[in-house]
């Protein structure tokens, strides 16, 4: 009978077929909807093209595919069974006389919105269409009709939000929060779906009026506590326990209001907290960057006296070997972003955060970093390398000054040595602002610090790329036989002006950039941010770029070199610039190859062993230098060895001396 009046009602209304069979049959949907298999477009699959096809029956909309790799693979899909009709209770319909019939078309022209459908039939406690929701298949079209309800539900009410309400807007949203719809959430075709709702929920929630008596709303995947306060509250703590999915334990979370805190609220005054333990994943699924939700969600809705908050999450994944950071959701900015909070103790099991709420941070969870955490071993050939590097390159500046006579009595030979110099000193430079770096515990609690650090680490680390550079355009001056047209401080102000003027200029602009919008620094460290800013670019490019255009010198090198024709007068020059080819031809592959498996440690779930490669690399860069700059120099060694054979005849004559002058007075005694 109610079959029959339901089909009634429809042609009444003029409703499509298919809605009508939809509404006939919602009762018995309570299993999800399969959704079609991968290849089911017609035609040749040839990569990059698209198509469309329409949705199963008795649903709504179509799905977009994309050719890759010649398979079909789903890309959108709009599937829905939900519309502004079949969404409310079936006794709606059927109790109403025909002449109420109607008034309701009327009121249903006019009101073209399930929104404003649902303030006229159960404006109470929004109840009326939880039956069907619930009931309906979780495909990405009936999530968007609900997000898009749940967003015009919480911008239409302004006030009067009671426990009955928010009780029913919990069931709407803990619906589509399901671990089984989270795959469907990717196929939305607006990516802003999850961030609508997050948003959405909040803004419900800030609504809520609390009496006395506390809230406690608790569904699986969306869990509501809230509370008066006061100052003379000794504290507050909302607990939360939830599954993430079916099959897993539950996850704790928790809010810590301090006694300090709460002596700055008014006297009449309250707090509210939502769990979330699938919306990371959610959220996850909608954001580009690659980031991976390791907690539950924790909103808090607090008053604006109340400035920080602590939290505790437990961790989904307990691996030791992932570095945690603690992020607040930027409302504005739709991503985490880790200066809203800063860990405060972490362990295997879960991390404290301390959190800054704010109208842009409401929102909070743990991240699991993609970047491995460091190991001991890292730590020490990191100080080890380091000190070894260190006294390496003041051991090459002693030996440059040492025999800087000697080495330096052509024009070529002269400036090939300021270059070495320079290398030397801004390496130098470079490991003891890293050092500097280092014993910052984090770019939080030395926020200025860090950021000095970075920009000298930075710059000094540039600067030993392009004096390597300044080789490589020192041999080609050399090629091209310009020497004798340019004067030697010409030359020598153009090296220091490219070599230390442009990394200014480019360590400067990247600061300049990314520091306002705090994207400049590691959360974790003091270097260049490469996950939300990729400031790290602005290191790697130029210094891979600077590899390439010095190999492709070295090669040219070798092919003018084996001309025969060279004249004697220039032979000098010529040994002196395939001295600095050889040179150039070793501390490039080496300088290049360390910052090469710089960014293989970037990325994600990058093996151990790049780190380790890397550590050692940059740690030893000193002794590189050293040795292949200075030490296997055969006019260094050889002016060595004149000092050495200089002093060993200064202290023999010395001797000598000394001997005439103890045996002349014994023989005028005599």
């Amino acid at each position: 009978m109610v079959t029959h009046m339901i089909l009634l009602h429809c042609l009444v209304f003029l409703w499509p077929t298919e809605s009508c069979r939809t509404l006939s049959q919602v009762g018995d949907k309570s299993k999800e909807m399969s959704t079609r298999p991968h290849g089911v477009c017609d035609g040749a699959c040839v990569d990059n093209s698209h198509c469309s096809q329409p949705c199963p029956p008795d649903t709504q909309g179509n799905m977009g595919f994309s050719c890759r790799q010649k398979k079909w693979h789903k890309l959108t899909e709009t599937c829905q069974t939900l519309n502004a009709f079949n969404i409310f209770e079936p006794n709606l319909y059927s109790i109403q006389a025909a002449g109420e019939r109607t008034k309701v078309n009327e009121s249903t022209r006019k009101s073209e919105t399930i929104t404003d459908m649902l303030m006229q039939r159960c404006p109470e406690d929004l109840s009326c269409v939880i039956r069907n929701i619930r009931n309906s298949p979780r495909i990405p079209g009936n999530i968007a009709v609900i997000v898009q309800l749940l967003h015009n539900i919480s911008t239409v009410l302004l006030t009067g939000v009671d426990k009955a309400k928010m009780q029913s807007y919990s069931i709407m949203a803990n619906h589509i929060l399901n671990s089984k719809s989270i795959s469907n959430w990717t196929f939305i075709p607006d990516r802003n779906s999850s961030w609508v709702l997050l948003h959405s929920v909040n803004s419900f929630a800030r609504k809520l009026f609390i009496n006395k008596y506390p809230i406690n709303i608790s569904d699986v995947f969306i869990h509501t506590m809230g509370t008066a306060i006061s100052p003379d509250n000794p504290g507050k703590n909302f607990t939360f326990s939830m599954k993430v999915n079916d099959t897993s334990s539950d996850i704790t979370g928790q809010v810590l209001i301090s006694r300090d805190e709460l002596q700055k609220v008014p006297t009449l005054s309250q707090a509210i907290s939502i769990a979330f333990p699938t919306l990371g994943a959610i959220l996850e699924a909608s954001l580009l960057e690659n980031v991976t939700v390791n907690g539950l969600v924790l909103s808090v809705i607090l008053p604006k006296e109340l400035k920080r908050i602590s939290l505790i999450f437990e961790k989904i994944n307990k691996s030791e070997q992932k570095r945690t950071q603690c992020v607040g959701w930027h409302s504005l900015e739709s991503r985490w972003d880790q200066q809203a909070c800063q860990i405060i103790q972490e362990n295997s099991q879960q991390a404290v955060c301390k959190c800054r709420p704010s109208k842009l941070f409401t929102s909070f969870s743990i991240l699991m970093s993609p970047h491995i955490l460091e190991s001991p071993i890292l730590t020490y050939i990191t100080y080890i390398g380091l000190g070894i590097s260190v006294c390496s390159l003041i051991l090459c500046l002693s030996i440059e000054a040492l025999v800087w006579s000697q080495v330096t009595k052509t024009e070529i030979s002269y400036l090939r040595h300021i270059c070495i110099a320079n290398v030397a000193a801004t390496l130098l430079m470079a490991d003891v602002w890293f050092i500097v770096a280092s014993f910052l515990s984090s770019p939080v609690t030395h926020h200025n610090g860090c950021v000095a650090a970075t920009f000298f680490v930075h710059f000094f680390y540039l600067s030993v790329f392009f004096w390597m550079l300044a080789k490589a355009l020192l041999i080609l001056y050399g090629i091209l036989i310009v020497f004798h047209t340019l004067p030697k401080s010409v030359l020598v102000a153009a090296l220091f002006s490219i070599s230390y003027g442009c990394p200014l200029v480019i360590a400067a602009i990247t600061v300049a950039v990314t520091e306002p919008g705090k994207g400049y620094l590691r959360p974790e460290a003091c270097w260049l941010n490469w996950d939300m800013t990729k400031a790290l670019l602005a290191f790697v490019v130029p210094a891979l770029a600077i590899v390439v255009v010095n190999l492709v010198t070295v090669t040219l090198v070798i092919v003018k070199t084996q001309r025969p024709a060279i004249g004697s007068s220039m032979f000098q020059e010529v040994r002196a610039i395939v001295r600095i080819s050889k040179n150039i031809a070793i501390l490039t592959p080496l300088l290049g190859l360390t910052w090469g498996f710089g960014i293989a440690t970037v990325i994600e779930d990058s093996n151990l062993a790049f780190h380790i490669i890397f550590s050692m690399l940059n740690a030893f860069q000193g002794l590189f230098i050293l040795v292949f700059g200075t030490i296997l120099d055969p006019k260094i060694r050889e002016a060595l060895n004149g000092r050495v054979i200089s002093v060993k005849w200064i202290s023999r004559m010395s001797e000598n001396l000394s001997t005439d002058f103890s045996f002349h007075p014994t023989k005028a005694t005599s």
